[in-house]
């Protein structure tokens, strides 16, 4: 099993889901980091330029990276029609072997749950290093976590989400997912089924999407003998500190 497996399958249906679950809460926060590093900006899995977008807009120096062709796609896409070339670069490529030189970034932020889908312990440390080798000295790497996913109801069928995929009508989009825990291996799986109706035409998209279940001291120790020093665990986007109830789970940590 390998945690990037159903990303491409998911690109259509990425930014239809997340308008109506996460949003954009989290943008205003990179923003404040990316601004604050004071030279280019590194975004670990940037899918479809759902963070990169907006820090490309506010004059953050940012190359995403991200091994979905698909989802690279929608995010080159929306680059070109802004105008952002000049503030944004799109990168296909694998985290764990960054194919940047060392000390090339001023931040590396690797936001909601991408650092979740490295699997395997092997995986993780090698992307941890890799951050480390292109990160300057002292400068911050960003990491946020699914917040508590252990503690997530198995659940069968349910309907999670439905409504049109744009303003004017075009597809009519229901989400019916099956939320799944592996506790021996500490993972938690989504069988995600997209159901598109455009008329009598109906088409189903069927693919699944594993997180590993790594708590804020486990990252933060990973982090730690990666050589980073951790400055601030938070609890949420404005700043609040961290605690077991949080919502939101972000680790700042700064290359040593």
């Amino acid at each position: 099993m390998e945690g990037h497996h159903g990303w491409d399958d998911y690109a259509p249906f990425y930014d239809w889901e997340n308008a109506r679950t996460l949003g954009r809460r989290d943008v205003p926060f990179w923003r404040t980091v990316a601004l604050g590093a004071g030279g280019t900006v590194l975004e670990l899995g940037c899918g479809t330029g759902r963070i990169a977008m907006p820090l490309g807009r506010a004059g953050v120096s940012l190359v995403g990276i991200d091994r979905s062709a698909a989802m690279l796609a929608r995010a080159r896409r929306r680059v070109r029609l802004a105008r952002l070339n000049r503030h944004v670069s799109l990168v296909r490529g694998d985290i764990r072997a960054l194919p940047f030189p060392q000390g090339a970034f001023s931040a590396v932020i690797a936001a909601y749950g991408v650092l979740q889908s490295l699997l395997r312990e092997r995986d993780l440390a090698a992307t941890l290093q890799a951050v480390h080798r292109v990160l300057r000295p002292g400068a911050t790497f960003g990491v946020e976590l699914v917040a508590d996913l252990p503690s997530w109801d198995e659940y069968k069928k349910r309907v999670s989400l439905k409504g049109w995929k744009n303003r004017r009508g075009g597809a009519h989009v229901t989400l019916v997912e099956t939320v799944r825990q592996d506790r021996a291996r500490h993972l938690t799986i989504f069988d995600q089924e997209f159901t598109e109706r455009i008329g009598r035409t109906r088409r189903i998209q069927r693919f699944a999407l594993t997180f590993r279940t790594l708590s804020v001291p486990q990252m933060a120790r990973r982090l730690e003998r990666a050589g980073f020093e951790i400055t601030a665990l938070l609890g949420d986007y404005r700043g609040a500190a961290w605690d077991t109830r949080a919502e939101v789970w972000i680790i700042l940590a700064r290359r040593a």
